[in-house]
């Protein structure tokens, strides 16, 4: 776990016993005992946890403040011998004339620092300033407290120096909810996880809120951001604390305890620093946002050897199977309606732009062309034109079944464009003499079609592979498509990843409205574009073709007309590639640690390891082997975070080679 950069947090919402910091301080350390047990590196608790945050003028009282003092003794202590981590925790601190409400980290039996709150709330429930000065500090105070001389300022920073790209910046409470929150300045700083020590009320629509602003912060921070909220024990006189923990990271909640609870809750989550420290990298504006604060203090601290010395696995962090699908229904309808939106809205555009006389599109049977025919469709039923202006064409060859040949021509008279047949059987054959190729060993000298035909039927299995008898067929499809018209281009995104296209065959084409869209998500494309598009005999016939195997249909079909040619037999399952695809691409991860979190993954089909490693190296080989294919690929949208356009998100010499990421120790 470890070693792919992920460390385990935690939110901590005690039990509070109000104006009893020595109780306080043991459910504190229960607490931490729990975290120990669950190997977590940082713990969180709330705004004010050792005294409790509504004791109102009690604050006022030096007894609460000297007990506020053991109490952290207490809790320091338990960090040196119980705790290997790094706890935060919540108090008062009294320096000078000024009472301030502080974030205390505390590590390996030491007081690494307090972060002072800086936005004091006055207004509404709220009278902090009755009792607390601004920690908005022009320079860090020193302060003597629980026997250790501690540095008290906002501009703290704690970097760790057991795990690599582990920095952690503090707030409190209302400083995440103004304009500029300190955790902004942190995270320009270095901070990879931000804390945020909390009192903030039940009323009704606020945790949403809540949730809200951490996320927001999380992801425009770039970080992690744990969150832990007062909760049962403090005064129900005005207010009532439901006791509220988040853990974020870049934009997504990714654990969240319980509220309202009677008894103490502690919640847990894997952070990915090396995530976090990639999209800073990817993100060029986050490196150049002008910083004119005042330089951080940083405070190194190490983790115990219950954390360095033991290797742990990735038990509550989710990894999704199908990155690119989403797993709640309600997400995926509305994922496939705005992709479908982006796809007609280009396609749109292009037409206006480049005004052809007709669409041309060749139809398979398949789900990329019929996906890219039903975006065709759409389009002009926006613009207003008839979809006679699609000139849609199968083109049967000698791979092409029954299946794909009658779901193409039913679903071309269903949506009424402009169809038409053209067999390539004997322009192939012709190519072929001219070439002077012998497709599968076969002489053509004097075979007609059908001699040909009987020739192919008759090959054994392990004689159907022929790459030139396959490219001809794809170029000759091409060919006929761009001589017709605007051609549009089917290929998945999925596909292009792999090269799995023939060069200037359905490689190429004026534009491609799939060029986004993997190939996991292609199948419910086309299934929600039936359901919400399409009705009566042509969403049954789009059923169908939603059910085919994926092929592309370019070597012999067997006499029984199952198809001969798996796309997923040669190159792999593509719900494992799509996963490689989005990890190596979108987060820049080691193909280490793509084994490692697919590892972790439930396909829908079961893994075992060694056949995950075998078509992660070969995701990787072909990754790089086919580049070039993607140097010159046509115009098309990007409908996700992830892209391979070479004239924007991915540029990649074609001639790179790809030893250093086949090269992995046996042990990831």
């Amino acid at each position: 776990m470890r070693q792919h950069g992920f460390t385990r947090v935690g939110v901590a919402c005690p039990r509070l016993y109000l104006g009893d910091p020595l109780a306080n301080a043991r459910e504190t350390i229960s607490l931490l005992r729990q975290a120990a047990r669950e190997r977590a590196s940082v713990v969180v608790f709330p705004e004010l946890g050792i005294t409790g945050y509504s004791c109102g003028d009690l604050f006022r009282q030096q007894t609460l403040l000297d007990r506020s003092e053991k109490a952290l003794a207490d809790v320091v202590r338990a960090t040196e011998d119980e705790f290997d981590g790094l706890a935060v925790v919540g108090l008062p601190v009294a320096a000078g004339n000024r009472l301030y409400n502080v974030a205390a980290a505390l590590s390996g039996g030491r007081i690494l620092g307090l972060v002072p709150k800086i936005h004091i709330p006055n207004y509404g429930e709220f009278y902090e300033a009755r009792h607390f000065a601004s920690g908005g500090l022009n320079a860090p105070l020193t302060v003597n407290l629980a026997g250790q001389s501690a540095t008290l300022s906002p501009s703290l920073i704690f970097p760790c120096a057991t795990m690599p790209g582990l920095l952690v910046g503090i707030e409190v409470c209302e400083d995440l909810w103004v304009p500029e929150p300190p955790s902004g300045r942190l995270a320009m700083a270095g901070a990879t996880l931000l804390l945020n020590l909390s009192a903030s009320n039940e009323v009704l629509g606020k945790a949403a809120y809540r949730r809200l602003l951490v996320a927001q912060q999380s992801a425009r921070c770039v970080a992690a951001y744990a969150y832990s909220s007062a909760g049962f024990g403090e005064s129900t006189a005005d207010l009532v604390f439901g006791g509220h923990g988040i853990i974020a990271e870049n934009g997504s909640i990714l654990a969240e305890t319980d509220r309202f609870q009677r008894k103490a809750t502690l919640g847990f989550m894997e952070i990915d620093l090396q995530q976090i420290a990639h999209e800073r990298r990817r993100q060029g504006t986050f490196a150049s946002s002008p910083d004119n604060t005042t330089p951080p203090l940083a405070v190194p601290w190490s983790e115990g050897k219950s954390l360095v010395a033991k290797e742990g696995t990735l038990v509550q962090r989710p990894v999704e199977a199908h990155p690119f699908v989403p797993s709640n229904k309600t997400d995926l309808r509305e994922r496939c309606r705005e992709i479908f939106s982006i796809q007609t809205t280009a396609l749109a555009r292009r037409i206006d732009s480049a005004k052809p006389r007709a669409l041309a599109i060749g139809v398979s049977g398949g789900l990329d062309s019929t996906l890219a025919l039903l975006v065709a469709c759409k389009t002009l039923d926006m613009l207003g034109m008839e979809r006679s202006a699609i000139s849609a064409i199968t083109m049967p060859g000698f791979g092409t079944t029954g299946r794909t040949l009658n779901n193409a021509l039913a679903l071309m008279g269903l949506l009424g464009v402009s169809s038409k047949t053209v067999d390539i059987r004997l322009m192939a054959l012709g190519e072929w003499r001219a070439l002077g190729h012998k497709p599968f060993g076969i002489d053509t000298t004097g075979l007609d079609l059908a001699s040909f035909q009987s020739r192919l039927d008759s090959l054994a299995s392990g004689e159907r592979n022929d790459l030139v008898f396959e490219n001809v067929q794809a170029r000759l499809r091409t060919s006929i498509l761009m001589n017709t018209g605007f051609t549009l281009g089917t290929g998945d995104l999925s596909e292009a990843a792999l090269g799995w296209c023939t060069y200037n065959g359905d490689h190429m084409s004026m534009y491609n409205v799939n060029s986004g869209v993997p190939k996991t998500l292609v199948r419910f494309l086309v299934g929600w574009a039936a359901e919400n598009e399409f009705d009566g005999e042509a969403r049954r016939c789009l059923a169908d073709i939603v059910a085919t195997p994926i092929s592309p249909e370019l070597l012999p079909a067997r006499p029984d007309e199952k198809t001969a040619q798996s796309t997923e037999a040669s190159v792999g399952p593509y719900e494992l590639h799509d996963f490689f695809l989005y990890h190596f691409i979108r987060h820049g991860a080691s193909p280490g640690k793509v084994l490692y979190l697919a590892r972790k993954a439930s396909f829908d089909t079961p893994r075992s390891t060694a056949e995950i490693g075998h078509w992660l190296d070969q995701f990787i080989k072909r990754f790089f082997a086919q580049q070039f294919k993607r140097e010159c690929v046509p115009n098309g949208p990007k409908v996700g975070s992830v892209s391979l356009s070479p004239r924007g998100d991915w540029r990649m010499p074609p001639d790179a080679s790809p030893g250093a990421w086949t090269d992995r120790n046996p042990t990831d």
